[in-house]
């Protein structure tokens, strides 16, 4: 699968980059015990954390409100998705399981403090791109409204934008009938190459330990 950059994302933002992840043969169910157990202690052991902490205390959720700003996004306005998901947390407005995908990828962006994506590989075409949306970019997003992604951080491939590092689409979710999927992970600028590599051997080991097939990971910049 070809993936890529847009230059004027990369002069905009520097250091950006991306981990990539295709997974092939993966079975995608309801979420084991183990996951469920984790994600909920997790966020009660994060609640405690954000007493006494502003978000900006997480790098994580300062470098990508940071990367917004310089994309041309209001991170007051659009929050990234590692941000929703923390502010939640930090309401006790607890996330509930919803499949084993989508709980991974969920606990994944509160560990690290990043935006991450999961696309079922299937529904995609030809060469992706991630660049920053146009004022025709749109598409129905799981928060169940039409997206405008003008200056937004958003990937594309032939048929359109389909994901982006606040919404997500409905065209390309994961549901349980996939077996092919494409994690994006929305890696932090400063990261150097080696931390990144080993976050992602983490996030793949765990993710096939959980859905069985195979993955193949790389990062673009």
């Amino acid at each position: 699968m070809e993936i890529t950059i847009d230059s004027v994302l990369t002069e905009k933002a520097q250091g950006f980059k991306v981990g990539c992840i295709d997974y092939k043969d993966i079975t995608v169910s309801g979420s084991p015990q183990m996951i469920k157990g984790r994600l909920q202690l997790f966020q009660e052991s994060l609640y405690f954390d954000m007493l006494d902490k502003e978000l900006t205390a997480f790098e994580g959720i300062k470098e990508w409100r940071e990367v917004f700003k310089k994309a041309g996004t209001d991170p007051s306005r659009y929050r990234h998705s590692a941000e929703a998901l923390y502010r939640r947390v930090k309401k006790q407005n607890y996330l509930v399981p919803i499949h084993s995908a989508i709980d991974l990828n969920n606990f994944f962006s509160l560990q690290y403090a990043i935006p991450l994506g999961i696309y079922d590989t299937d529904q995609l075409t030809g060469r992706i791109e991630i660049s920053i949306g146009r004022e025709t970019d749109t598409y129905k997003g799981l928060n169940g409204r039409e997206n405008v992604l003008k200056n937004m951080i958003v990937a594309k491939d032939q048929k359109g934008p389909f994901g982006t590092p606040f919404v997500d689409s409905e065209r390309t979710k994961v549901t349980e009938e996939t077996v092919n999927a494409l994690h994006i992970i929305y890696l932090r600028p400063s990261m150097e190459t080696e931390e990144a590599y080993k976050l992602m051997d983490a996030v793949s080991n765990m993710f096939t330990q959980v859905h069985g097939g195979e993955a193949d990971s790389k990062i673009i910049s």
